[in-house]
């Protein structure tokens, strides 16, 4: 064991650091009048679209008691630009949000011309972290709480009566706040002390907002299942009043069309408060509203299936009297399969598929959680790909729409964590020890009586987190680049770690789960996870039958100067220049790993994609313009992973 470099890794807080002015190339030439322009949904696309990212009023003030009215501020700071978080460089504020205070956004909405009299507008946030009110021409809408997942409002009862056809001089008000990890809320890697491994705060808006007109009766949402014998697909269909629905998979030219009164059903809310993009928050439907869905079954013969080598997506068209979806779809299945040796494997299509994959925080210097422009969403994932990793494991986060569109299409296995939540982290108890005892100080149950040893006491809080896992599955099921659902990490917040896995399961019962990556395992979900950086690497057979995978390593750090937002290096094991890095890096994934796939590694997770301010242990540096590793290094990796 590296027991110097472990306690040489211990995080400390260092929230008085002046961070470096780092730029990303695509920061660097933002263009604010087209600040990611693109259409947030590409598994949800409509021709109707109005962006309403770009500059934004804002004003910070102080929280007032909770039982004072919403006062609407009149005066404001100055200008935001949205969706980077004020806390970003790229906002043009540059400010931290604290917990005794709100965030107000306002601006004009642009014109609308108005396509049919009885027409709807539903106005979507990505996300906005983590609790949003929302108002139209000053009355209040609804409100959102937690940071992570997307949203949907009914606002056509709050705009101005048009005149004419056009919709015109409407004005939209959300007022944030934030409590970052004062509370249990989850937060992630976020953290009001930086230092180590978290990182600075964010607050407020940090997706897009966008408009759309949809007619009376619309798509609420798509529900897309491909089955494990791969030539089967279901698709489900919500809609707000019965109609007749047809679903077209363009390349196959097959067609299916269902008519109300034979295949509706009343649509059942799985939960009062439950997020989605494709349909309003609010889950109490009007006596003006029947939801209803559909479902239709196709069988694909010989189906050209996905892969990270030959990514095929099936371009679908669903139609429901005036409303028109473009979707996607890929033919693929996730599963655990005993090997030609009776190794439980991860397969992809039933095949034994190596996870070589990579962590990735999803931070950026200029835009925090906010990727600068799509072109760096992509670049993350093709230059991973160059590197030889056809997995990343999304860390703490959930991630644009966007991002997970680009690994179907560009052929990347997704790992998808929960975001993590919970009060104050004992870390001693739930990081320190474990990582450097596993079997000692790993195994403690995460049960009623350890609840506050977890950082789980309260009961809101773990409800809370339970509806978020929920509310995540449903809302990036279609993806079909999600290979896992990560559940708990290191113990952060951990708490019923059996039941959260039966829950999930029972939300998607397509896909492997990882229980609990690093430690604390409960002895189900899909895989023996470890996490592993300062002992030596080791297979370990499961004797419930699962999947043996290292969730994280490596963590080989280099300080690159002009590139790193500190001077001070955090990481696992240090190297003073980039030859000595690559060296080690060709040594730790040749010599030391390889050689354990053939006693039954299915995966590795190495740390990490990028530097992320302290820590300086990625594969590039945070502002991109660097990659540490010499893709040439590893031919013997590559053809395995091929093979």
């Amino acid at each position: 064991m590296d027991l110097i470099d472990a306690i040489k890794a211990i995080d400390k807080p260092h929230e008085d650091d002046i961070l470096s002015r780092l730029f990303t190339p695509w920061g660097e030439k933002l263009d604010a009048s087209r600040v990611l322009k693109e259409y947030p949904r590409p598994q949800f696309v409509r021709d109707s679209y109005i962006n309403l990212n770009g500059y934004w009023d804002y004003c910070i003030i102080k929280k007032a008691s909770d039982s004072a009215p919403i006062v609407q501020p009149t005066k404001f700071d100055g200008r935001i630009l949205v969706p980077f978080s004020p806390e970003a460089m790229l906002s043009g504020v540059e400010r931290r949000l604290e917990p005794d205070e709100y965030l107000w956004y306002k601006r004009t909405v642009p014109d609308i011309t108005r396509s049919s009299d009885d027409s709807r507008f539903l106005l979507h946030f990505g996300a906005v972290d983590q609790f949003a009110d929302v108002f139209i021409n000053g009355k209040y809408v609804a409100s959102h709480s937690g940071g992570y997942l997307p949203f949907t409002l009914d606002i056509t009862e709050y705009l101005n009566a048009p005149e004419g056809d056009i919709l015109s001089g409407n004005i939209l008000s959300v007022r944030a706040s934030d409590t970052s990890d004062s509370s249990y809320h989850s937060r992630g890697k976020q953290t009001l002390r930086r230092g180590g491994m978290y990182y600075t705060c964010q607050s407020g808006i940090w997706q897009s907002v966008w408009i759309e007109e949809v007619p009376k009766t619309y798509i609420r949402q798509i529900r897309i299942r491909p089955e494990s014998d791969l030539e089967t697909l279901s698709i489900e269909v919500s809609t707000n009043h019965p109609v007749n629905v047809t679903v077209r998979i363009d390349e196959n030219e097959m067609t299916r069309q269902h008519e109300p009164s034979l295949n509706y059903e009343t649509m059942i809310q799985e939960s009062e408060s439950f997020s989605s993009d494709t349909y309003p928050v609010e889950a109490s439907v009007s006596s003006s509203e029947t939801p209803s869905y559909c479902r239709f079954s196709f069988t694909i013969k010989d189906a050209h299936l996905w892969t990270p080598e030959d990514p095929c997506l099936y371009p679908v068209t669903i139609s429901a009297g005036d409303d028109t979806v473009r979707s996607y779809f890929a033919m693929r299945y996730y599963s655990i399969e005993p090997d030609d040796e009776n190794i439980p494997r991860f397969c992809l299509n039933h095949k034994p598929c190596f996870l070589m994959g990579v962590l990735d925080q999803g931070y950026w210097p200029d835009g925090l959680y906010t990727a600068p422009s799509d072109e760096a969403l992509i670049y993350d994932i093709t230059e991973m790909k160059r590197l030889h990793y056809n997995m990343m494991r999304k860390h703490m986060k959930i991630e644009s729409a966007r991002w997970y569109y680009h690994c179907d299409r560009l052929g990347m296995i997704v790992w998808q964590d929960m975001v993590s939540g919970g009060s104050s982290y004992a870390k001693p108890v739930v990081s320190y020890l474990p990582t450097l005892f596993p079997k000692i100080f790993g195994r403690m149950s995460d049960g009623p009586s350890h609840y506050k040893t977890f950082s789980r006491a309260s009961a809101k809080g773990r409800k809370e987190w339970l509806l978020e896992m929920q509310n995540t599955i449903h809302y990036l099921y279609n993806v079909p680049s999600i290979a896992t659902w990560v559940l708990f990490n290191e113990g952060w917040g951990q708490f019923n770690a059996s039941g959260a896995t039966i829950m999930a399961k029972e939300m998607d019962d397509t896909r492997p789960i990882d229980q609990a990556s690093g430690w604390f395992d409960e002895g189900s979900g899909s895989f023996r996870s470890v996490h592993n950086y300062f002992r030596p690497l080791s297979v370990e057979r499961d004797p419930n039958g699962r999947a043996f995978v290292i969730s994280e390593y490596g963590g080989l750090a280099c300080h690159i100067d002009g590139h790193s937002s500190v001077d001070r290096v955090y990481g696992y094991k240090k190297y003073d220049t980039l030859d000595e890095l690559g060296v080690a890096y060709y040594n730790l994934i040749n010599a030391t790993m390889m050689p354990l796939i053939e006693k039954g590694l299915s995966g590795v997770v190495y740390t990490q994609l990028c530097d992320v301010e302290e820590e300086v242990n990625g594969l590039m540096t945070y502002d991109r313009r660097i990659t540490k590793i010499n893709p040439d290094l590893d031919p013997g990796l590559t053809a395995h992973i091929n093979a």
